[in-house]
């Protein structure tokens, strides 16, 4: 739990019903990536593992710029708040946790993180809404390590019957508090709990 001081970290993850996050690195189920941090709220960091990038970089910077590639990538134009959110993303500052990477092309004001203890310190300083994008192994590491606090979900009315489950592998018992639940558009379930610690 954190103090009243401290940041707080959220995240918010897409899932299906079955629990998976994503089946052969794809999810074809997820209509926007803009969602999840629409339902964080202001954040002033994002907080990211390593294997989203350069993939992550790409994909926000060229709705951001409006390249051409944009429409074909997507397979339609991008919506209003798609646009709204990689404005969002390459102003806002980000934490990218990895061992391996030695740059970041995009977003212009991201830093490496080496290791938890660095995201703990972080973590512990005043501030606002740390938004852990993800993926799903960092996401199950900070949980782990007591780190989340609200998990959001958003749950998708598909059923895909394999890939990488969302929470599998979390090394202890966690429990939670739901705080809200709310129906989304296109069927979807928005779940929001609280992580006792």
């Amino acid at each position: 739990m954190n103090s009243s001081e401290s940041r707080r970290f959220v995240t918010a993850m897409q899932v299906t019903l079955d629990g998976f996050s994503v089946q052969d690195g794809l999810a074809d189920w997820v209509d926007s990536w803009s969602d999840a941090i629409q339902l964080v709220g202001p954040v002033d960091t994002l907080i990211q593992g390593g294997r989203m990038h350069p993939g992550y970089g790409l994909y926000w910077s060229a709705i951001d710029s409006d390249a051409p590639e944009v429409a074909e990538m997507l397979g339609r134009t991008p919506y209003p708040r798609e646009i709204e959110t990689a404005r969002l993303i390459a102003e806002t500052p980000h934490l990218v946790v990895s061992t391996s990477l030695e740059s970041i092309d995009w977003p212009p004001n991201a830093a490496i993180v080496r290791d938890i203890d660095e995201l703990r310190e972080f973590k512990e300083r005043p501030g606002g809404v740390g938004y852990v994008v993800g993926g799903a192994t960092l996401v199950r590491r900070l949980l782990d390590e007591g780190l989340i606090d609200e998990l959001v979900l958003i749950v998708h009315p598909v059923v895909v019957g394999a890939g990488e489950p969302l929470l599998a592998g979390v090394a202890q018992r966690h429990e939670l508090e739901l705080m809200e639940c709310e129906p989304g558009p296109g069927g979807r379930v928005h779940l929001r709990y609280r992580v006792n610690v």
